[in-house]
């Protein structure tokens, strides 16, 4: 069984936890489950391996997501080992005191310690001690390292905007999962997306360095990914994605998932996209700051179906 059927699996082995114990039960609702279960083995390990490791800390981790916004998932999702040991931190200590366990313990748990963070639909503008402007989109964290000879933001979580100060005598670098971004007197955005990272120059120059020494500059108006072996110059313009900095999600054909990705900042609780509606092409201007009137513009214009399960699940799927 590969690595990726599991997560699948995994991920709609969630999906069923929550609407049969979210949902008054019904024979039409049982029946879809049992049919899911009996079509793949896989999907009977993930519904094991799911009971196993959550057993009656379901309604633990429901309060968890209330108090961390986005976190429960990727909890669930852990290998067993990890994640039997977040739900035993998580039983064993106050909600208070687990969920700092979890920060400790976890990738994104660590956004939480940070030195600069941003929670569920908070944009916020810090002023750095060297004069630089640092906007934090939602969600977002970064770990400062300031010293008498470099100004370093280690990029946690997220996405950043800086207006950098110039101090020739103290190079600034946001360093990110793939490598690092050093501006030469500059305004620039930098992006984590999972495994790859996404740099926009908005004013002068950067310079991008990968940890086995590949170089490039990109000047103004110029954008790339950072890779973990290679950097992808991009060809389209890529403007339109400083946007959150007025509250705005612009859309130039972009599939349904990454929407999703860039709206889930700003929505508490868990948003799933079924595999078929993924890819569904959109374009458009949305307000980030009232998700649920996005959610509602994207049902209107795509064929998809939208499910509320209570404030902390929305199911996304595609139309039959």
């Amino acid at each position: 069984m590969s690595h990726s059927a599991l997560t699948r699996a995994g991920e709609e082995a969630i999906d069923w936890m929550v609407r049969l114990r979210a949902a008054t039960p019904d024979a039409q609702l049982q029946a879809g489950f049992d049919a899911w279960l009996a079509s793949d083995s896989a999907h009977v390990a993930a519904w094991k391996r799911l009971q196993q490791g959550l057993g009656g800390h379901y309604d633990t981790l429901r309060n968890f997501e209330q108090r961390a916004p986005g976190q429960a998932r990727e909890v669930l999702l852990q290998p067993e080992v990890s994640r039997r040991g977040v739900l035993r931190g998580l039983s064993g200590l106050a909600l208070f005191g687990g969920g700092l366990w979890l920060a400790s313990s976890t990738p994104s748990g660590q956004a939480l310690l940070a030195d600069l963070h941003t929670g569920t639909g908070e944009r916020q503008l810090f002023s750095l001690t060297d004069g630089s402007q640092l906007n934090l989109n939602a969600g977002s964290a970064v770990d400062l390292d300031f010293s008498a000879s470099q100004r370093l933001l280690r990029l946690r979580r997220g996405e950043l905007v800086v207006q950098v100060a110039a101090d020739p005598s103290r190079p600034f670098i946001v360093r990110s999962a793939q490598g690092d971004i050093r501006a030469l007197g500059t305004r620039f955005l930098v992006r984590q997306e999972g495994q790859v990272t996404r740099v926009l120059v908005q004013e002068h120059v950067v310079r991008l360095s990968l940890p086995n020494g590949a170089t490039q500059d990109l000047n103004e108006g110029e954008a790339a990914l950072l890779h973990a072996r290679h950097i992808e110059r991009l060809g389209r313009s890529e403007q339109h994605c400083a946007d959150w900095l007025q509250g705005q999600l612009s859309v130039l054909d972009e599939p349904l998932e990454a929407v999703i990705e860039a709206l889930r900042p700003y929505r508490s609780g868990l948003i799933r996209v079924a595999p078929a509606a993924r890819p569904l092409r959109v374009q458009g201007v949305f307000p980030l700051d009232d998700s649920e009137r996005t959610l509602t513009a994207l049902g209107e214009t795509l064929p998809i179906r939208i499910s509320h399960y209570g404030p902390w699940l929305t199911l996304i799927d595609a139309q039959n």
